[in-house]
């Protein structure tokens, strides 16, 4: 949970994932060795299940290394995203879902060649304003703060019962109340026995490692005792320890215990994107004195600094979704992909539960399924072990670099298109833009030329020599157009096919704006199909407007998609 950017009348929190089947629970597969693949797809208040399919359709064959779930333990009631992180009890029996059903999701996500890593409330437990009120957890469990039957009484409790004000006092900030919740004495050794044991349960079902949410309010001599007593102590182990200028507690304490989170790095590719140049991220990483690479866990955004605003999220569109393409092409750190829903409301809960009944319907976001962003998951693992080489940028916005001789991006940043040859040290011959999904032919000394729209990035990697057969050469149409809306309007396509919604409204299908003003959708269907097409635009109340002019038509190709790049008719 972040040391600070709360509100007291929210009850602060930290990250999200889970995941499940409905299936009952085969033998456990083995995932992939740890760190052949270091992305991480962050789902954020997905249920179990919803996990487990995600794991199987887009997460495995993506090549994500890691699947983060949300705290799975019994919490508070209530409807709000942060209630996750208001521990009851360590049964498994959060909203995302029960036991067998978590057992199941860690199972499938295992199957499907990723790794499963919990997000672990353990600094604190929850914390009712009025103190001794009873109330009742989602597992059923009765509960007041301090009083947590068969688990914890006040005796396992810090001292101070006041809420956490002075970020320079490091006794403040590890033993008071983040937010009013209730703080664990993690320097007793009973304490320290039941958060081992927590997760020891959690290892018990084939969870792969842990995210410890606040750890920065815990002393790194506490979390490392209750490491040294797991059953399996070499677990993944990323802790959430918030960078803070002239602070009593610093992120780097806690390195002999395992990975940190790097929030320097969000913040300042927010500002970057937002206010400098691209150029100045020739050098970014440790010079820029961060963490040391191989122990940063990074990001763009995630589910507290979206709501925030301290990093960028899915409303500042292409400059998100770049930052994305930057951060998985770049190699510094581990990253992690936040994967959420749409908010108005900062505290407002998942969408029908947390159920993800499909992307991009029901304000899901599913950034990790992006096209943009899920093929730069390939690009990062194909690229792995090679340094940058031949960085070319503009001085501004427009940048490129190679990974060795094995991948080599462009990124245009700019308002209006970028064409040039660009030289890199790949291999002569056909490679697939696994942006835009056209091949790109290098030449034997590396040099090829293309054309980046503005907002646009271009990725070739040597796992992708040709598009066919790739997720970005499927076959169907990738829909793109440049359309202008207003808060509460969005775009939308449908045509002549079923899978275009046969010519209903209400069937349309959403397209997402991450690049916006150019909305984007992939929409499968069968090669060799010809089909008819037009964009609407949609009001909060549901109030259609059609663009102008004649149906547009396009075909299928007999391999691979097609690609329409479409400007609204107004």
């Amino acid at each position: 949970m972040p040391a600070r950017a709360v509100r007291a009348a929210t009850l602060f929190a930290a990250t999200a994932l889970v995941c499940a089947t409905l299936t009952a629970a085969g033998p456990q597969a083995v995932a992939s060795p740890p760190g052949e693949k270091d992305v991480t797809a962050v789902l954020f208040e997905w249920r179990f299940d919803s996990v487990a399919k995600a794991c199987t359709g887009s997460l495995g064959p993506a090549g994500y290394g890691y699947v983060q779930v949300s705290p799975p333990q019994e919490h508070v009631q209530g409807g709000q995203w942060w209630t996750s992180y208001q521990p009851v009890s360590y049964k498994i029996a959060g909203r995302l879902g029960d036991r067998a059903a978590f057992k199941a999701m860690v199972d499938t996500c295992h199957a499907a060649g990723v790794k499963v890593v919990v997000d672990s409330v353990v600094n604190h437990m929850a914390g009712p304003a009025d103190a001794g009120a009873t109330l009742t957890g989602t597992g059923g469990s009765s509960y007041t703060k301090y009083g947590y039957p068969g688990l914890y009484s006040g005796a396992d409790m810090d001292d101070c019962r006041a809420t956490i004000s002075n970020y320079q006092d490091r006794a403040n900030i590890q033993n008071c109340e983040l937010v009013q919740l209730a703080d664990l004495d993690t320097g007793e050794d009973y304490v320290r026995g039941r958060i081992a044991g927590y997760l020891n349960d959690l290892l018990s079902l084939g969870v792969d490692g842990f995210r410890i949410d606040a750890a920065k309010h815990i002393p790194a001599a506490d979390l490392a005792n209750i490491k040294s007593r797991l059953t399996s102590p070499g677990a993944y182990w990323k802790q959430e320890a918030i960078f803070g200028a002239g602070e009593a507690v610093s992120p780097g304490e806690y390195l002999g215990n395992g990975d940190v989170q790097e929030f320097r790095y969000a913040r300042d590719l927010k500002r970057v994107f937002q206010s400098e140049d691209l150029a100045h991220l020739k050098n970014f990483g440790e010079a820029w004195g961060y963490l040391p690479s191989g122990q940063a866990g990074v990001f763009v955004d995630n589910h507290d600094t979206e709501r925030g605003g301290d990093t960028l999220n899915y409303k500042d569109g292409s400059a998100y979704t770049l930052a994305s393409v930057f951060a998985l092409a770049w190699p510094y750190g581990s990253p992690d992909v936040h994967s959420g829903y749409e908010w108005s409301d900062k505290d407002a809960g998942p969408p029908n539960g947390g159920t993800v009944n499909a992307c991009y319907a029901d304000g899901w976001k599913c950034q990790h399924a992006w096209r943009e962003i899920s093929s730069m998951v390939g690009f990062r693992n194909a690229a792995r072990g090679q340094s940058v080489t031949n960085w070319w940028d503009n001085g501004g916005d427009q940048i490129a670099f190679g990974r060795g001789t094995k991948a080599y991006v462009a990124i245009n940043h700019e308002g209006s298109a970028l064409t040039r040859t660009f030289q890199s040290s790949l291999p002569g011959g056909d490679y697939c833009d696994v942006q835009s999904g056209r091949t790109v032919t290098v030449g034997s000394g590396g040099q090829f030329t293309a054309t980046l729209g503005a907002g646009t990035a271009l990725a070739l990697h040597t796992g992708a020599r040709t598009c066919a057969g790739t997720p970005a050469g499927s076959a169907g149409a990738a829909f793109g157009v440049s359309a202008t809306t207003v808060p509460g309007q969005n775009i939308y396509v449908t045509g002549d096919r079923a899978e275009l919604g046969g010519w209903n409204t209400g069937s349309a299908l959403k397209l997402d704006p991450a690049a916006y003003p150019v909305w984007k959708l992939d929409v499968t269907l069968p090669a060799g199909a010809a089909f008819s097409y037009k964009y609407l635009r949609k009001d909060a109340a549901g109030n259609v407007t059609w663009e102008s002019g004649a149906n547009r038509t396009a075909s299928v190709p007999a391999s691979g998609r097609v690609t329409l790049t479409d400007t609204w008719r107004g």
